[in-house]
């Protein structure tokens, strides 16, 4: 749009498709009578973990793209009206078509944009930026997006190379050592890419006897090159490790895993960002102290990451609780806030410190004449003092709330953690003005710094 605001789709809105044909040949032990979205994982099939999590984001509508033993996956989950989602499916047919022949046969059951992942990973990335990437890259011009994680070769070939935040090269078939980032699994399509017209250049297309789309046996990885090679293909940089059941050795990993996140109680910390883990900036516009509103702005304080260290090993999950209602004000885009999270996040990665999970209101409940990305304007229940922020992966983690802490630099992170029901460190002095706005709220402990904070807990 020309006052560059755009559209965005809702997850409830958004169809996400399900690659689920494959034979799990690797797998034989366990998938001989069964598909691999079914394999046992901790007393339930392994998809039921990743349809845990794509219902926590809100997705609603379901198409499973299914073959070997499809029978049984369609018996299984049905219609989805038990979860309180719609199901429909498409089977390959006699013989497997591959990623992108099993899209295209479902052609006509595809909506106009579609989210695509794979049946047998489990991918814990926050959806909502997914979505949001993807239609402010197609205000753009881009037809596409695909998720990367700064691999290394650690969990495969990687097969990307960045320019930034921006994809420069996707090729599976032709790795170079400048490839430093992976597919990471679940990309966002238009449907007009698996038309005849689009990828008649890829692939040859034969027509069936009344002149329609014939089967064609494909990799999506090429549609995905050819997106790369023509800027048309936007990327969702993630940090967080996938996990998938391709051997029976990451069968096991996985297991391991689903144990630990689902099955025991562990206690949180939710950290503040801005104060607590960063410098805040002097904001020239508004000639007053503020969040950094630029990539070049972020900048951790030096006992952070040591900080957060010390907390994982004393066995809590580790969540970033932030509000960053620049964007929603006019101050910079959401898509700069979003990379400013991630920036952090894989400067914590390389020190081998990994982030549990970000969480971020970019709300705020009135507009200004700067606002562009008009969707952020609105009274959410994520925007702290309210608990929002810190209830949002109860039900995808199995959180000890009651021995939990919020740590924090302001009296907003104090409200929100009492009402949470988690215990509260506060930074700073309590200079009276804190004292006045907390009233009778007195947060646990008081501290100077996160490393102190990180030093009390237990």
């Amino acid at each position: 749009m020309a006052d560059g605001s755009f559209n965005i789709k809702e997850a409830e809105d958004m169809q996400v498709v399900v690659l689920m044909g494959g034979l799990g040949t690797r797998l034989k032990e366990y998938t001989k009578d069964c598909p691999k979205p079914l394999v046992e994982v901790e007393g339930r099939p392994f998809f039921d973990h990743s349809l845990r999590l794509l219902m926590h984001h809100g997705f609603k509508k379901f198409l499973f793209l299914i073959g070997y033993r499809a029978q049984m996956i369609e018996e299984y989950y049905g219609n989805g009206s038990s979860l309180g989602i719609s199901i429909t499916y498409c089977y390959d047919g006699k013989e497997l078509l591959g990623t992108g022949g099993a899209v295209r046969r479902a052609y006509d059951l595809l909506e106009d944009d579609f989210l695509l992942m794979y049946g047998d990973s489990f991918m814990d990335i926050d959806y909502e930026e997914t979505l949001y990437r993807y239609f402010e890259g197609k205000s753009r011009g881009m037809r596409a997006l695909m998720t990367v994680l700064k691999n290394g070769n650690r969990f495969d070939k990687s097969n990307v190379i960045m320019d930034g935040t921006e994809i420069k090269l996707y090729d599976k078939m032709n790795m170079t050592p400048e490839m430093d980032y992976i597919d990471y699994g679940v990309c966002v399509y238009e449907k007009k890419l698996f038309e005849d017209e689009y990828i008649k250049d890829i692939i040859d297309i034969p027509k069936d006897s009344d002149g329609g789309m014939a089967d064609i046996k494909f990799d999506i990885a090429l549609i995905q090159n050819k997106l790369s090679i023509d800027k048309q293909i936007a990327a969702h940089i993630v940090t967080k490790r996938f996990y998938e059941i391709g051997s029976p050795a990451s069968l096991n990993e996985f297991r391991e895993y689903v144990r630990h996140r689902f099955n025991e109680k562990h206690p949180a910390v939710f950290l503040d960002r801005d104060g607590v883990l960063n410098e805040i900036v002097f904001n020239d516009d508004i000639e007053q102290m503020d969040s950094p509103q630029k990539l070049s702005e972020f900048k951790p304080f030096p006992e952070a990451a040591d900080a957060i260290r010390k907390i994982k090993e004393k066995g809590y999950y580790v969540f970033l609780a932030t509000n960053q209602p620049g964007a929603a004000k006019g101050k910079s885009k959401l898509k700069t806030l979003y990379d400013i999270n991630t920036k952090f996040c894989e400067q914590l990665s390389e020190q081998g410190i990994d982030i549990d999970g970000v969480f971020m209101c970019p709300h705020y409940p009135k507009m200004s004449e700067k606002t562009t990305e008009k969707f952020l304007i609105k009274t959410c229940d994520c925007r702290k003092p309210k608990p929002g922020l810190l209830l949002k992966p109860k039900d995808i983690y199995n959180i000890d709330y009651e021995n939990s802490y919020m740590i924090g630099d302001s009296f907003t992170d104090i409200v929100a953690g009492q009402t949470a029901g988690v215990k509260t460190i506060f930074i700073g002095e309590l200079k009276c003005d804190a004292c006045k706005k907390l009233c009778d709220i007195e947060p646990d402990h008081i501290v100077h710094n996160v490393s102190e904070a990180a030093g009390i807990l237990p």
